[in-house]
């Protein structure tokens, strides 16, 4: 059972070209009591970060206009302290091994279950 955590506000950037999996997530996130931005691209993503912060970013390892490691390598020079998590529905052990170099906080394969997920933005949460 998902906890509502409205009280400990997380702001959420994902980054997935697949709009079904943007609007599941912010659905589950939302409902767990975050603010999330949801964007397409690696280009859109870096955007947001210019001018605003986020507690974590979701960043699937696929994306249209770039590589997700390479847009995690970028991400991790801008946002250090950012929890970052990587998403792939084609896991495997070099990618896995590359975004966790890279400076990702985890690496989860598609599907993900939505407890999983909650349980890990809820870790982020310093105040709850």
């Amino acid at each position: 059972m998902l906890r509502n955590t409205s009280k400990c506000e997380q702001k959420i950037l994902i980054v997935d070209d697949d709009k079904f999996v943007l609007q599941i997530l912010t659905k589950i996130l939302e409902k767990a009591g975050c603010s999330v931005t949801a964007v397409e691209t690696g280009q859109e993503a870096l955007t947001k970060l210019q001018t605003q912060t986020y507690d974590a970013a979701i960043i699937d390892v696929r994306l249209q206009d770039t590589n997700g490691l390479d847009l995690l390598n970028r991400i991790e020079k801008i946002a250090p302290d950012m929890t970052k998590i990587m998403l792939t529905g084609y896991p495997s052990d070099q990618d896995r091994i590359r975004a966790l170099q890279q400076g990702a906080d985890y690496y989860l394969a598609k599907p993900i279950k939505s407890e999983t997920l909650i349980e890990i933005i809820e870790r982020r949460c310093k105040s709850c």
